[in-house]
């Protein structure tokens, strides 16, 4: 059964099998004690500290090991805001950072700090001079943030404490300018946070960054282990009870056998990262190109070039993306969604809302190493018909129109058209309201008024999705009324 979900958990490298086993007969002792078998854990420690930061691009000594990539990123955010608490309480974070950055940034705001958000492009990739204008500089940075000694706080005490940017984004693989907003960062003394999770399986990331977060199972090492590094000379004080383990920064006895099989990993997976990026980029092209041409009223959506090797993200209008995922893995594909109704809250993912992409039918294939072009192909073959049968049960009693070849000119003024229409689709979940909006659009003249009453969340990013890739104007939402004007 292929399995293409690596962007959540990557299969368990080889390596991290081996290391694993090997440390747990040889790790098992306490690397803080003197005695024989707790200097040899010690060293089997010391020696996948100085692998991870060699993998990382920073100091043993500036890289700690973590329960996971989520308590990084929160005790990244945490400790840096109070280490810089002087100069300010405003942090700066990208719209589709990981939930866990948001998640952080709530709480910082919800203890009275502020927060800025930069918006991104269609494509999920944020403007370094926009992140750059959201930036208030004052007080001084530490001597790697770029401005020397330590300053007093800034008038009023606004300034950017931090800023937070993902390498890759988790949902659509799109990646950001990380270089560019770190050297902004630089210029205005403020540290930059950097969540390369999806990325670091690749290679180091570039730029000058303060502080950077990661997790193992998402290279093919074992869960519960994440990497925090921190620069030397960035102001940081870490937060809760005091913990003589690495560093203050990550309370508790070190998960030693995990944390080697995660090192031994991530340098294995670097080593083979051009090799795989290499044969799994035409993979990924090939479904880019092939899923629009094979499923109607499909959005690829992300960077088309500016992308992770293995990830690609497409939308079906008409669908519920559950029940694609359902289907796919019925038929023996493992993939994974940012829809609205794969999520607990049934919210549009925070991701496609930003992008303002469509998020209905939402499918993220991301391929793991070893997949092969007979299985990719293979789910190629597959994906018209799960999609056609998961329309026909969402909208079983009347065909979605069929849209408009080039060249076709609109047709005659039906007995039955009216000037405009209303569609009441409250209560019901998207897709239905956008799919009771295709049935009827064609009812009105060119110029003629559909609105659509819902209370799904989702159709406030699915409607105007949806008239952007149809090519009609959306004329804004007042309360739970969508209007669109038929072009």
């Amino acid at each position: 059964m292929p399995y293409f979900d690596a962007a959540s958990a990557a299969p368990l490298h080889p390596l991290a099998r081996q290391a694993l086993l090997a440390a747990l007969d040889e790790g098992w002792a306490d690397p803080a004690r003197l005695h024989r078998e707790g200097r040899r854990a010690r060293l089997l420690l010391d020696a996948a500290r100085e692998t991870a930061a060699e993998a990382v691009g920073c100091r043993p000594d500036e890289l700690v090991f973590t329960p996971s990539g989520t308590h990084a990123l929160h005790t990244a955010v945490a400790g840096a805001l109070a280490g810089r608490r002087r100069v300010g309480r405003h942090l700066v974070v990208s719209a589709v950072e990981h939930s866990a950055v948001l998640h952080a940034a709530a709480h910082h705001e919800a203890a009275g700090g502020t927060v800025g958000e930069v918006p991104v492009d269609r494509t999920g990739r944020v403007v370094a001079e926009e992140f750059a204008e959201l930036l208030r500089a004052g007080g001084s940075a530490a001597p790697s943030e770029g401005r020397g000694a330590a300053g007093g706080p800034a008038s009023g005490g606004g300034a950017t404490a931090l800023a937070c940017l993902q390498s890759a984004n988790h949902e659509v693989g799109t990646v950001q300018p990380v270089g560019d907003v770190a050297a902004a960062c630089r210029e205005a003394g403020v540290p930059l946070l950097v969540d390369a999770a999806q990325s670091l399986p690749w290679g180091q990331v570039g730029g000058e960054w303060s502080m950077l977060a990661a997790s193992a199972h998402k290279w093919g090492g074992p869960s519960g282990v994440g990497l925090l590094a921190v620069r030397k000379g960035v102001r940081f004080a870490p937060q809760g009870p005091g913990d003589e383990r690495e560093s203050g920064r990550s309370p508790g006895f070190e998960n030693l056998p995990a944390i080697v099989a995660a090192a031994a990993s991530l340098r294995a997976v670097q080593a083979e990262a051009a090799a795989e990026a290499e044969r799994l980029r035409p993979l990924v092209d090939r479904v880019r190109r092939v899923v629009p041409e094979a499923v109607p009223d499909v959005e690829v959506v992300g960077d088309p070039l500016r992308r992770l090797p293995h990830l690609v993200t497409f939308s079906c209008l008409y669908a519920d993306g559950e029940a694609l995922l359902h289907a796919l893995d019925a038929v023996g594909f493992s993939v994974s969604s940012g829809s609205s109704c794969t999520s607990s809250t049934l919210t549009p993912s925070h991701v496609l809302r930003a992008m303002g992409v469509l998020s209905e039918g939402n499918v993220r294939v991301s391929l793991p190493r070893g997949t092969t072009a007979q299985e990719v192909d293979a789910f190629l073959d597959a994906l018209p018909g799960v999609v056609r049968s998961v329309r026909e049960h969402l909208a079983p009693h009347e065909a979605v129109p069929r849209e408009s070849a080039p060249g076709d000119t609109a047709p005659e003024r039906a007995h039955d058209e009216e000037d405009s229409l209303t569609v009441d689709a409250l209560g019901k979940r998207c897709p239905i309201p956008v799919i009771e909006l295709a049935k009827v659009i064609d009812r009105v003249p060119v110029g003629g008024v559909v609105t659509v009453l819902s209370d799904d969340e989702a159709a406030g990013l699915d409607i105007p999705a949806w008239c952007h890739m149809r090519d009609q104007e959306y004329l804004g939402a007042e309360g739970t009324a969508y209007r669109v004007r038929r072009r």
